[in-house]
């Protein structure tokens, strides 16, 4: 989708006070320019100061060669993938005293479905208080993420489930169901976005804007969704 410069600065705006980025904060760009993750990797670091560390593509894909990677360039802001987490967890053993050469003050989860359990092993070494576990959700007609939730204790309760959180302070989400009506609670329905953080569209695929984005019955005239 296209998505414009506005998209792109509200979205690192509202996400401002969640993460409170500086000067002093270190990103990896571990995603290619293809997913749009690697857009906050990038903008994240340099509206805000911050340093930018390119990843080459060769030491994302080993677990042993990224971890050292953030340790020694002191990556403060990470964003993962749940999988990609997954195999960085793997080549960490119990009590691993790398762990505590981290600077991470935050990762960022997207992508794919967060399972709240993956997260114990990390957990466990880390807890939650020093490094802020975060899932944002974001589908693909939106700039990049359009929830936040930060990992607390309760999240890791029996049957807590995998929450993405709520929408970013200036958007809205509601759940509709085929014929665009609100559904009530506890009935399936599909997400929808409204607000600033709406793409322009497909490029070029003029059909499939017209089926994915949507008059808003809730907001203003010409408003989508």
């Amino acid at each position: 989708v296209s998505v414009s410069h506005a998209n792109v600065t509200r979205l690192l705006r509202v996400a401002q006070e969640h993460y409170a980025f500086d000067e002093a904060d270190v990103w990896a760009l571990a995603h290619t320019y293809t997913f749009d993750v690697s857009v906050f990797e990038m903008w994240g670091a340099l509206l805000h100061g911050g340093a930018l560390v390119m990843v080459p593509r060769a030491v994302a894909r080993i677990p042993e060669d990224f971890l050292e990677l953030l340790i020694r360039h002191e990556v403060t802001m990470l964003c993962q993938t749940p999988s990609a987490f997954r195999s960085l967890l793997g080549v960490l053993t119990e009590n691993d005293p790398r762990v505590r050469r981290l600077a991470l003050r935050a990762i960022v989860f997207a992508g794919e479905k967060l399972e709240t359990g993956e997260l114990q092993p990390w957990v466990r070494q880390v807890g939650l208080g020093r490094v802020a576990l975060t899932n944002m959700y974001g589908p693909t007609e939106t700039t990049v993420y359009t929830t936040y939730h930060r990992y607390s204790k309760r999240d890791f309760a029996a049957g807590a489930g995998s929450p993405i959180g709520r929408p970013l302070a200036d958007l809205s989400m509601h759940l509709l169901d085929a014929y665009g009506n609100l559904t009530p609670l506890g009935v399936p329905g599909e997400i929808h976005v409204a607000g600033p953080g709406v793409a322009r569209g497909y490029l070029n695929r003029p059909e499939l804007t017209a089926e994915r984005f949507v008059p808003d019955p809730f907001g203003p005239p010409g408003s989508r969704l």
